[in-house]
């Protein structure tokens, strides 16, 4: 009987042991995990951080849209001066051109420029800036490319039939030219997105102009 007793005490202790390895063993599984999940909040941190990058990046972006340099400000002040001498010139068109061709193209070169001149006029306006005053054109002036002379312009106004078909088309080609390359500078040191973008729409616009008044001349 005391054997029966001593040998159940026994069993009993062996298997006190046994679950208390268990318990161990489980334990130290469970810390295995704690780590795992340590590692797994520091990289759940990462991600957590990108959006916020993200989030920075993004509002970065809309920040470079609304910024402008002295670049964007010189080419709305030397744009606006422009398109009014374009439009002044196709103004004339109607009444002194013989070629309808010539005539459609001036209506499309004022159709395009007179809402050019006011989206540029309310950039200068958001920017604090100067918009250049109406009839304070400087036909004489050589910093903005191809901007007709005072003569040149009597001349044009002089001049119909034919003879202003042809002036009319060379000197518009001149002009174009001129706002192709002020475009190309805005395109290369601006920083105001909408200006850079209507600075690519000039030069597409008016470099298939040039061609087509290329064209225009080589029929006469």
């Amino acid at each position: 009987m005391i054997r029966k007793r001593s040998l159940m005490r026994r069993t009993a202790v062996v298997a006190a042991a046994g679950a208390a390895a268990l318990v161990l063993a489980a334990c130290g599984g469970s810390g295995g995990d704690d780590g795992s999940a340590g590692h797994g909040g520091h990289a759940a941190t990462a991600p957590s951080s990108a959006p916020s990058s993200s989030a920075s990046a993004s509002a970065s972006a809309s920040a470079s849209q609304g910024q402008h340099n002295a670049a964007d400000v010189a080419f709305a002040k030397g744009m606006i001066p422009h398109h009014r001498q374009a439009v002044e010139m196709a103004d004339l068109a109607p009444g002194r051109a013989r070629s309808a061709e010539v005539k459609k193209l001036a209506a499309d070169i004022k159709k395009a420029q007179d809402p050019e001149i006011r989206t540029l006029s309310g950039w200068l306006t958001s920017w604090g800036e100067d918009v250049p005053a109406e009839g304070a054109m400087d036909h004489s002036s050589h910093d903005m490319g191809g901007m007709m002379t005072a003569e040149e312009m009597t001349g044009l106004e002089n001049a119909s039939g034919k003879a202003f078909d042809t002036a009319f088309t060379e000197l518009m080609i001149k002009h174009h030219e001129g706002a192709v390359e002020m475009a190309r500078t805005e395109q290369a040191d601006g920083a105001h997105g909408p200006a850079r973008k209507m600075a690519g729409e000039i030069i597409d616009s008016q470099s298939a102009e040039i061609e087509q008044m290329n064209a225009l001349l080589g029929k006469d």
